[in-house]
């Protein structure tokens, strides 16, 4: 039996989350509100995509969330030099101006992304934990604040999804989850996985005020601590 059709907001739909949520959200017969801050020269409207360029921190939201069924978030944070200790407030100011909007649009369903290490930083080598709680610990402390901020939301309908260590790699739809963290055995979770996890809750109903965690086994060539460390460093 195939899923109601529905009406979806995809915010950082240019990002690498947000892209494989646009076109995966599509492939499964969503309509689809695209919401980027910068959208692309050649992002053409049609019937099942509309394009929106709004920048989450300071514009209205509200011609995007019109006629909407539910609203997943692709933002995200890169973690670089001029992010890791004073990151833009996306996952806390960002994650509230989107609820505002939601609300006054009647919009009950909100998936975002969050991180299985706001949890807990014992997942992958000891070099690992130790960096990340250095170099990203303003990032996961946001998404510590986003967290609790949406559980203090008893009419929104949230689910903070939290991956590992994302990876672009292509859709295996084979991964993972977990309640809140991704198995000590694992470190990385694919965008593209993420986003059918995403699109999978949402058409299901599940994980409603859950923090889902998901993550796969991947090949030591992007899972050993030399290749996860040569990303963290650009």
């Amino acid at each position: 039996m195939s899923q109601p059709r529905k009406t979806i907001v995809i915010l950082g739909a240019g990002g690498k989350t947000g892209l494989e949520l646009v076109a995966q959200a599509r492939a499964r017969g969503h309509r689809v509100h695209a919401v980027e801050h910068n959208t692309p020269f050649d992002a053409a409207d049609g019937k099942d995509v509309l394009h929106f360029e709004h920048d989450v921190m300071t514009d209205d939201l509200g011609d995007a969330m019109e006629g909407a069924d539910a609203v997943l978030s692709g933002l995200g944070i890169a973690a670089g030099p001029d992010t890791v200790f004073n990151p833009p407030p996306l996952y806390t100011e960002g994650t509230r101006r989107t609820v505002e909007a939601m609300e006054k649009a009647g919009i009950k369903r909100l998936i975002v992304v969050s991180a299985s290490f706001t949890q807990t930083l014992s997942r992958g080598p000891m070099w690992f934990r130790g960096a990340a709680a250095v170099g990203l610990k303003s990032i996961f402390e946001q998404m510590k604040q986003m967290e609790w901020y949406l559980r203090g939301k008893d009419g929104l309908d949230w689910t903070a999804v939290r991956p590992g260590w994302l990876l672009e790699k292509p859709l295996t739809e084979d991964y993972t989850v977990s309640e809140d963290v991704i198995p000590d055995d694992l470190i990385r979770t694919r965008h593209a996985d993420l986003a059918h996890f995403m699109l999978t809750c949402l058409e299901d109903g599940t994980w409603i005020k859950g923090t889902p965690a998901i993550a796969r086994p991947e090949d030591a060539s992007v899972s050993s601590p030399l290749a996860v460390l040569k990303e963290m460093t650009g």
